[in-house]
């Protein structure tokens, strides 16, 4: 009997330090890639080590392990439910028996963790140090610094908690939630996790519908276009002279109203314009006959496939809301993952349901960026200040953990969420619920209704050379291409 409770303990000994082992190669993976992509936009410093270097080093690790559970919050409901359907069709394989409910529970745990973590203690703790300087009259130094961002962060907590005191003895002021305002770790951090869940899941119902609209417009930049009705050869031909006639009206001499210096800048910045034309004009003179003619419409038709989609589900889940309460988000705490299929069609429902996770991910960050009030924290490659990195991965963490739970409310997935993410108080009021899908589908069809008519009319002004007659303030109008000095129109 011994025998058998010590075998017990020592392959539950076993487990756990098998399940650390494989969070912290997943967890390492996350931060080199973390790591390289913020480096890659980071703005390039001198190699002088000074204070300041060493503050932006330690914001940029802190930055790193932000993204990366940023990362793992985007793969977390995707590898459970493969992890599932794998599970339930090799049950008894031995070679993939460490992918079990505990180890997707721990997962679900730490990232539940980490990401509070990062959103209420180390992105505050990056910002504060990186913009303080140690209070007046104390020696300059890190250690004044870091008692800045100490005070700082102290009333910023306290800040954060009076607010969710009020804001909880206003909504609930029963004698049960006003014994519970003083249980700080049952009943703040929750509440407050619960409401920045609801924040995230209302800027991706913003962010998204723009994104799935904008996701045309960015493929048709990558991608070649098919030539219909248009000559490339005279366009490339009207492209070079409006060149070579720019190249000559920096190299002469021209008298114009306001300085020299401004207008030689304006001319610089129209022949790099009509440079990034001519290289387009030529890719896609260049681009092969498939390219040209197929390559695009099917880009064009899996983006619409998969919009299309994810529209059709939510109309489905609205019906299923209406019908049948069981389609109501909730938290599970079962650990048996892959005793039952929770998709329909099985593997090929489930991997259906993980591309749509991901197009939705992508298009929420493309909207995001797309969106007038946040366009400011657009990253340029090696131009990218710390406080920018800091707000990008501040609004990423935000987007990727409400990601889960706005799969689930929506009906793009059946898979229950697990940890703290079914815990948030939010999910279990209808209301809530079917508003956020009527809202999305309404809004995403509004988005690409208007998408594809504005796509349309522009396509028929162009094919009808009724594009020409538009005039354009600037001094170069990208459609036309015509050139303007003095607020005057130029005509090759």
């Amino acid at each position: 009997m011994e025998e058998d409770d010590v075998t017990v303990r020592e392959q539950n000994f076993h487990s756990q330090v098998r399940e650390y082992i494989i969070c912290f190669l997943l967890f390492a993976v996350l931060y080199i890639v973390s790591y390289f992509i913020i480096t890659r936009y980071k703005r390039k410093s001198d190699d002088h080590e000074d204070e300041d270097a060493v503050v932006n080093r330690i914001s940029l690790y802190l930055c790193t392990f932000t993204l990366a559970v940023s990362g793992g919050a985007v793969f977390l409901l995707p590898f459970s439910i493969i992890s599932s359907e794998i599970l339930l069709s090799f049950p008894k394989n031995y070679y993939i028996q460490w992918l079990n409910g505990s180890l997707i529970h721990g997962l679900w745990n730490l990232v539940s963790l980490f990401s509070n973590l990062c959103l209420f203690v180390l992105m505050p703790f990056a910002y504060f140090f990186l913009e303080s300087e140690g209070f007046a009259g104390s020696k300059k130094g890190i250690r004044a610094r870091i008692l800045e961002t100490f005070v700082m962060l102290f009333l910023l907590a306290l800040l954060i908690l009076g607010i969710v005191w009020v804001a909880s003895a206003l909504i609930d002021n029963d004698a049960a939630s006003m014994e519970s305002l003083y249980d700080l770790w049952e009943f703040y951090l929750p509440y407050l996790y619960s409401c920045i869940s609801l924040m995230g899941g209302l800027l991706l119902l913003m962010c998204t519908p723009v994104g799935l609209s904008r996701m045309f417009t960015i493929m048709g930049q990558l991608i070649v276009k098919p030539t219909i009705l248009e000559d490339l050869d005279e366009q490339i031909y009207c492209i070079h002279l409006q060149e070579e006639t720019l190249q000559r009206r920096l190299n002469g001499s021209s008298t114009y109203a306001y300085s020299r210096g401004s207008f030689t800048h304006q001319l610089n910045k129209e022949l790099d314009n009509i440079r990034n034309q001519k290289n387009k004009l030529e890719r896609r003179k260049k681009a092969s006959g498939w390219e040209k003619n197929l390559l695009y419409p099917i880009v064009m038709l899996i983006l619409l496939s998969g919009t299309t989609i994810s529209v059709l589900l939510v109309v489905f889940n609205i019906l299923y809301l209406l019908v049948d309460e069981t389609a109501m988000p909730k938290g599970s705490t079962d650990r048996g993952i892959g005793n039952t299929s929770l998709s329909t069609f099985g593997v090929a429902q489930a991997v259906l349901e993980i591309i749509l996770m991901f197009y939705l991910m992508v298009s929420s960050v493309v909207g995001f960026y797309s969106l007038r009030g946040f366009k400011s924290l657009t990253p340029r490659k090696d131009d990218t200040t710390m406080t920018t990195i800091i707000g990008c991965c501040v609004s990423i963490l935000v987007l990727s953990s409400a990601l889960p739970v706005m799969s689930r409310t929506l009906g793009i997935t059946r898979f229950d969420l697990l940890g703290d993410f079914g815990r948030f108080n939010w999910l279990g009021n209808f209301y809530i619920v079917l508003s956020y899908n009527l809202l999305f589908a309404v809004v995403t069809t509004l988005c690409l209704v208007r998408k594809f008519t504005s796509a349309v009319r522009e396509e028929l002004l162009k094919a009808l050379g009724l594009d020409k007659l538009q005039l354009s303030n600037s001094p170069t109008d990208p459609e036309s291409g015509k050139l303007s000095a003095n607020g005057h129109q130029k005509t090759l």
